[in-house]
């Protein structure tokens, strides 16, 4: 018998597309949502109504959310399709042309079918002995279980060390600040991202659960075994409500889309924000701060090192040894204002580290403290909890006030000083008693039940701070901890990792979880931050490496305190800076696939699954993965090597070395050369790859002359084509002050035929011709807009 038995339900009500069911003694309620026709929703509601009854995470296809957030309830922006419903004395089947659910009323077990092929298969099935916590039968905690299948492939999760499969593990939901984490095994990091990806190999077939729930818990995705259950996985939280949404695939990119969508748009950053981010914590801790940041330039401008922007780390609020946010220590920085002038006049921002907790001796401490904006205890005091350099109190972001002064501080302690993009850090809220209260902007919710919220809000609030002081401009933040949503404020980084060979590797895939839970615009402190310094050898491959992720930035606090800088080995200078020109040229390709991921919700850096289903080597566990649409970065994250093979994966016309222009038959395995001076890597047969074709260098960052690499395929009866995004690279009204140039190549057997054109959506292109460049050895005839170019050399031609 099941225990859960007792548990019957009845629908009860249908509004529009919301079903109502309720429990024979009214203990729980059950809404079924259909908002999709792939996209179904169930949420429990208990007697008493929801813990939480809001949320912050669902905003579909918007850019932003009320800081108070959405009605749980709410289904706007959602299209609502039509559905289908039948009853009878067992089960309540809802479908869509695309998704089924059918519900036993005993128990309210759901089993999920897709279309396919106009039959209806069954891909998921709620555990059939106990698979919710109704009535604290299965313990104190909020529980979904579902049967597990062996063969079963688990991606995403947010922020994960390890394999990027996670069958068989264990994590847990818990934002944490991992100082030096081992890349393989350490468990939780910084960020509480409860959504995954479930991959039916038999069935070609992949489907999304995403749990809309701040609260810490866990997912056990096949460690744990039960003989009473049979195999089984589920998500477990301390508090808060079972609110979960079912995403059908069939692809990886359809949930991926679906769920990023869902959550909001993936902000688009500034261009600037995609060359090289200097930073180091030794700088601001030294006293002569000033002086040391401003070598940094020095030291880019002797070594022709190219950086748009610069770090700041937490050593310029200090006051002796301790961090004060919002605070200037004027020993160290005697002229921030100045500093940040000087630095914009050698085109380069900067960004200021800020942290959410104020130490008890904190200039503003006491007056903060009067006005409430602290988080609470269970008898209405400040909260004190563990912070860097003492007991601090934490900053309640649900309070109106508070969130306010956060605003007017960010405005007067950094805007207002010339510095434009905050970097929201330590702001993983540790705090650990249970009874502690927040604000819940005038309605008290447990802290518990909102954990992972707090750093969402620091980083809006920031957010609302940069837009309100610079509505012209298009705001630029980073965030080391964060929640669903992150994505529409933020770029990201994996935190404070260890200097080591394998985080390289693993890093990789932790990025890559990451861009399957969502969150696209994202990096690793380049050559270790905690730990070690690296070698020169390890830190060269690291920068190969970093130049391909979305976020590139060298970051360090090294235990013998020296510091990891372009320029830290005499011998390595040359190749770092030949890769940091090759990020720089490959900007027009990185902007454009920025915009892809803001309107079509793709991530920028993918695992090679992700556009190669069908083939099955590319879901074996590897070190490759693709960025934007046609390059596969195949890094080196093993000492003592000068070639790297790589798989090259089915794709009918193949793929070419990116330096040479050799050719690669798809589908098979092949050996790249990897000298220090270049990341070993394939581009995709067809690919039309734009570059700044200007020689840049630091003392002219700004030059840029747009041209385009193509990889024709061999074959003669080809079709491929590429969208270039442009825009002025910063302002906030690039809606309606862009331009597409759309270009389209075809081969035959004796050429190959390009052409272009360009979509004015009220921009007007800086540069009225562009550089073509045949990228391969290829000899047939090249036509661009009908017109024949001279053989072997690049031809510039009218836009």
């Amino acid at each position: 018998m099941n225990i859960q038995a007792r548990y019957r339900f009845h629908l009860a009500k249908t509004q529009q597309n919301h079903l109502t069911f309720a429990s024979t003694d009214e203990d729980v309620a059950a809404h079924v949502f259909i908002l999709e026709e792939g996209i179904f929703r169930v949420l429990f509601e208990k007697r008493e109504g929801l813990d939480v009854g809001q949320t912050w995470s669902i905003a579909p296809g918007q850019d932003d959310l009320p800081a108070e957030g959405r009605d749980r309830f709410s289904t706007e922006h959602f299209n609502l399709p039509a559905f289908e419903l039948d009853e009878d004395e067992q089960s309540v089947t809802i479908q869509t042309r695309q998704l089924k659910a059918v519900i036993q009323k005993e128990g309210f077990r759901i089993s999920w079918y897709q279309a396919t092929q106009g039959q209806w298969q069954l891909f998921a099935q709620d555990r059939q002995t106990q698979a919710y916590n109704f009535a604290g039968e299965l313990g104190s905690e909020i529980k979904h279980y579902l049967k597990r299948d062996i063969k079963e492939q688990y991606f995403g999760l947010g922020e994960r060390t390890g394999q990027l499969d996670h069958h068989h593990g264990r994590y847990r939901n818990l934002t944490i600040d991992a100082m030096g984490y081992d890349a393989e095994y350490s468990d939780p990091l910084y960020k509480h991202i409860p959504f995954y990806i479930t991959r039916k190999p038999e069935q070609s077939f992949s489907y999304g659960l995403f749990y809309d729930n701040l609260a810490p818990g866990y997912f056990d995705l096949g460690r744990e075994l039960d003989n009473y259950h049979g195999l089984y996985r589920y998500f477990e939280a301390q508090s808060g409500d079972l609110d979960y949404y079912m995403i059908a695939g069939p692809r990886v990119r359809d949930v991926v889309a679906s769920y990023t969508w869902m959550t909001g748009k993936t902000a688009l950053p500034p261009k600037w924000s995609i060359g090289y981010s200097g930073s180091t914590m030794s700088y601001t801790d030294a006293p002569n701060a000033q002086e040391q940041v401003w070598e940094f330039i020095e030291q880019c401008e002797k070594h022709d090192i190219l950086c748009d922007s610069f770090q700041l780390s937490s050593g310029y609020t200090s006051i002796d040894h301790k961090r004060y946010v919002f605070n200037w220590n004027t020993q160290k920085f005697p002229d921030a204002k100045k500093l940040s002038a000087d630095f914009k006049q050698k085109g380069i921002r900067l960004a200021a580290n800020i942290k959410p907790a104020l130490l008890t001796d904190h200039p503003q401490y006491e007056k903060l403290e009067a006005q409430g904006y602290f988080l609470k205890d269970a008898n209405g005091d400040t909260e004190l909890a563990q912070f860097w350099d003492g007991g601090g109190a934490h900053i309640d972001f649900t309070h109106e006030g508070a969130y306010g002064w956060w605003k007017d501080e960010v405005t007067r302690q950094l805007l207002e000083y010339g510095i434009e993009t905050t970097w929201n850090d330590n702001n993983e809220y540790e705090i650990w008693n249970k009874a502690t209260q927040a604000a819940g902007f005038g309605t008290p919710l447990s802290f518990t039940s909102i954990r992972a919220l707090f750093p969402l809000l620091m980083m809006k609030a920031s957010f609302e701070a940069q837009t309100e002081y610079a509505p012209e401009k298009r705001p630029f933040l980073i965030s080391r901890s964060g929640a669903p949503g992150m994505h529409r404020y933020v770029q990201t980084w994996t935190g404070d990792n260890r200097t080591e060979w394998k985080t390289i590797r693993f890093n990789n895939r932790t990025g890559l979880g990451l861009s399957l839970s969502g969150v696209f615009n994202v990096g690793h402190d380049v050559g270790g931050f905690a730990g070690p310094k690296p070698d020169q050898e390890l830190f060269i491959r690291w920068v190969q490496n970093g130049i391909f992720h979305p976020r590139f930035t060298i970051h360090s606090w090294n235990e013998d305190a020296t510091v990891n800088e372009p320029w830290m080995y005499e011998d390595a200078v040359a190749p770092i800076r030949e890769l940091i020109k090759l990020r720089s040229k490959l900007t027009p390709y990185w902007y454009s696939a920025f915009y892809k991921a803001h309107v079509h919700h793709e991530p920028l850096i993918k695992p090679t699954f992700f556009d190669f289903e069908e083939d099955a080597r590319t879901w074996q566990e590897n070190d490759d993965f693709m960025v934007g649409e046609s390059l596969l970065v195949a890094s080196v994250v093993e000492p003592g090597v000068s070639t790297r093979e790589v798989y090259a994966p089915l794709h009918a016309d193949g793929w070419f070395d990116f330096y040479t222009g050799r050719f690669i038959e798809g589908g098979t395995y092949t050996t790249l050369d990897a000298p220090y001076h270049q990341t070993p890597l394939l581009v995709k047969a067809g690919a039309i790859i734009p570059i700044n074709e200007a020689p840049r260098t630091f003392e002219r960052k700004d030059e840029d002359q747009r041209g385009f690499l193509l990889f024709p395929p061999r074959s003669d009866d080809s079709v491929s084509s590429y969208t270039l995004f442009e825009d002025d690279g910063e302002t906030s009204q690039w809606q309606s002050a862009h331009a597409l140039v759309e270009l389209h190549m075809r081969t035959s057997a004796e050429a190959i035929h390009v052409t272009t054109e360009v979509v004015d959506n009220g921009y007007r292109l800086p540069f009225e011709t562009a550089i073509f460049t045949l990228a391969t050895d290829d000899d047939r005839t090249l036509y661009i807009n009908g017109e024949a170019q001279a053989a072997g050399q690049p031809a510039t031609v009218a836009l």
